[in-house]
């Protein structure tokens, strides 16, 4: 296969993904899938291997990378099947975030298989929108081993029946399942479409040269970093059940082979729920060293190949069952970025930004009581500010890292939830300062309409994102319900007429501000 050909497939590979994804976001219920475009969809070849993604969620398709050939080897295919799981230690990232998987069958051969994998805002948890402050795994919702949801095109009860008995059931959540399948069904088609074109072997080859090209480019990127041994630790406010000022200690060393990232002396698992499987954490490595190369990388498991990932199990990025894990995936995984980023930036300084907000502010709320109105579920993540550069400020607003989701507009959510947003806009100040100023953060104000419970799990609020070379560190995001301020992560019950604020953190500031000759 010669380079025209090569990067002809990649990008029709690529435009499976973009398909798949248009697909779940056209046909989903919830606003959290519709809206925010809280999913993610890939293509993976007959091992397991990550062949394409779209531009979804890094840390959706960094731990489908890390986690799926161990998860399709296990399980019996044929056509028209599809598996669903969401249990994080048996390859998922938290609860909420629940993977279909469909194999792609061509004259008899298991040929590549898609998936797509969604955040769920209800997924049976106690606490509404299902993102607790919890302290084992049972209490987040309910866990989905590798199981049949579909068999040979026909859903299968027994794993349908505990969805529903977990979550009520209902037009939304049965919406955003068959949502989930079309998508996959999509991608099918259009993967049949093409093995039927290039033969069963010609897209195998192509497959593995797909690969070999992702490692060849990862490759030359990586060799441009100095060799060397580098560390960097960067600190979780809390775990919400008490303990703080988490350690995550990145020890990076560069030489020839490759990239070893060690994750030893990192803090211990803990009771709250800020742990995450390996996957999840392997999916922030991946990001990040992701960002160094060329935008033309294949987004396959070939270009992490050069990457070599170790974590103590036990730790807090390698916990063990029934460890809590709904916060690890959203605020662990962004912390670790913030931990890799401060390590490469002793190794290429002017190549690696300030810290961004480094927290997803993830808001999630329902109603109480019983009767009409009361079974709703909203989840959110916020935007805050990125860390600014060498080459220009930091971004205000915005997501960032690990997630890539975009804000529920006003109108769907006031449409759909009894809420009004009472005030929303940027927060003007928190960015830090410097030659190069980091990016605001967002103030965001509901108006409840109705009692609910309300369970914010958030980070940066002690430890604010540091800046570089001079630069000032962003403000920390800070609550408030009605006057009274609330800690990082908390869950209250709040009444009709009450107001709940969220102010997002900034980024940090990049070199000296104009006229400070001081030492940083």
């Amino acid at each position: 296969m010669d380079a025209v050909e090569l990067g002809l497939f990649a990008g029709r590979i690529g435009a499976v993904c973009d398909e798949m994804g248009a697909v779940l976001r056209r046909a989903a219920f919830s606003p959290n899938i519709r809206d925010r475009l809280d999913f993610s969809c890939a293509v993976f070849d007959a091992e397991g291997e990550l062949a394409a993604q779209a531009a979804h969620i890094p840390v959706h398709l960094g731990s489908m990378a890390y986690a799926m050939r161990d998860l399709v080897g296990r399980t019996g295919w044929a056509p028209g099947d599809q598996v669903v799981v969401n249990d994080p230690f048996l390859g998922g990232t938290h609860l909420p975030d629940v993977t279909l998987i469909a194999p792609v069958f061509v004259e008899g051969a298991l040929v590549a298989f898609v998936a797509s994998r969604a955040h769920h805002a209800n997924i049976g948890a106690d606490a509404p929108g299902s993102m607790p402050l919890s302290r084992t795994l049972e209490e987040e919702g309910v866990i989905l081993p590798p199981a049949h949801l579909w068999r040979g095109g026909e859903r299968e009860p027994a794993p349908w029946e505990a969805i529903v008995a977990a979550t009520g059931g209902g037009p939304e959540v049965e919406g955003d399942f068959a949502a989930q399948a079309s998508a996959n069904r999509a991608g099918v088609a259009r993967m049949e479409a093409l093995a039927a074109e290039l033969g069963v072997e010609g897209l195998g080859r192509a497959l593995d040269a797909l690969q070999d090209y992702g490692e060849r480019m990862s490759r030359a990127a990586l060799a441009q970093l100095p060799a060397g041994a580098y560390t960097f630790t960067d600190y979780l406010d809390d775990d919400g059940a008490g303990q703080t000022d988490l350690p995550i200690r990145v020890a990076l060393t560069i030489d020839a082979e490759g990239v070893a990232v060690d994750l030893t002396g990192t803090a211990g698992q803990t009771p709250g729920n800020v742990n995450c499987p390996l996957a999840v954490a392997a999916a922030a490595v991946f990001y990040a060293f992701r960002c160094l190369m060329p935008a033309g990388t294949p987004a396959c498991a070939g270009a992490f190949r050069p990457i070599a990932l170790h974590a103590p199990e036990g730790c807090l990025v390698n916990a063990r069952r029934p460890a809590a894990v709904a916060a690890g995936n959203v605020e662990t995984s962004s912390r670790l970025v913030d931990a890799v980023l401060g390590a490469l930036a002793e190794a290429i300084p002017e190549r690696i930004p300030a810290a961004s907000q480094g927290t997803m502010n993830n808001v999630a709320m329902g109603g109480v009581g019983e009767g009409a109105g009361s079974g709703w579920h909203y989840y959110e993540t916020l935007g805050g500010g990125t860390g600014a550069g060498r080459d220009g400020g930091g971004l205000s607003g915005v997501h960032s890292h690990m997630t890539n989701t975009l804000n529920t507009p006003v109108e769907a959510l006031e449409m759909a939830y009894p809420l009004r947003v009472a005030a929303y806009r940027l927060r003007r100040g928190p960015g830090g300062a410097g030659a190069r100023r980091g990016g605001d953060g967002l103030e965001r104000t509901y108006e409840l309409r109705a009692p609910a419970r309300i369970t914010l799990l958030t980070e940066r609020r002690r430890h604010a994102p540091w800046g570089l070379a001079g630069g000032a560190d962003g403000a920390p995001g800070e609550h408030r319900w009605n006057d009274t301020p609330l800690p990082g992560k908390t869950t209250f019950t709040a009444a009709a007429g009450d107001h709940l604020t969220i102010a997002t953190p900034g980024g940090g500031g990049w070199g000296r501000p104009a006229g400070n000759n001081e030492e940083p």
